[in-house]
């Protein structure tokens, strides 16, 4: 989808080119909005979360945090909430994007999964 974007917007800068309204700002600007199309698709497809021994790699759409095990107290995934969400130690919240809700029975299972190496890493009284 991120190179149709790009190429449908050249496409058009291109063909449209040649249009008395159309001018070469005109172009760029028309390319330059393909390619921020395609950033932010290629960005929400490297949506994850990565589990390991010491805490857990969260990638969201703007931003990528590491957490510790040790600093996370809790996974929930409330109804009707669009994704899980970690509390933390220190009082925050931090959204977990690569599990949502839309996915229905997978993103529970991914939810338990989450919770069970939350207990697996302290004494089971962190998960919510």
């Amino acid at each position: 989808m991120a190179t149709a974007a790009v190429l449908v917007c050249v496409l058009a800068a291109v063909l449209l080119g040649g249009a008395r309204q159309w001018g070469p700002a005109d172009q760029v600007a028309l390319v330059v909005f393909g390619a921020g199309i395609a950033a932010f698709l290629l960005r929400y497809a490297t949506i994850r979360a990565v589990p390991d021994d010491d805490g857990l790699t969260v990638r969201n759409l703007l931003l990528t945090r590491r957490v510790r095990w040790e600093d996370v107290e809790g996974v929930r995934f409330d109804e009707g909430a669009p994704w899980v969400v970690l509390d933390l130690h220190d009082g925050d919240e931090l959204a977990v994007m690569a599990v949502q809700r839309a996915d229905g029975e997978v993103a529970r299972g991914e939810a338990g999964r989450l919770a069970a190496l939350l207990d697996a890493r302290g004494d089971g009284s962190r998960t919510a």
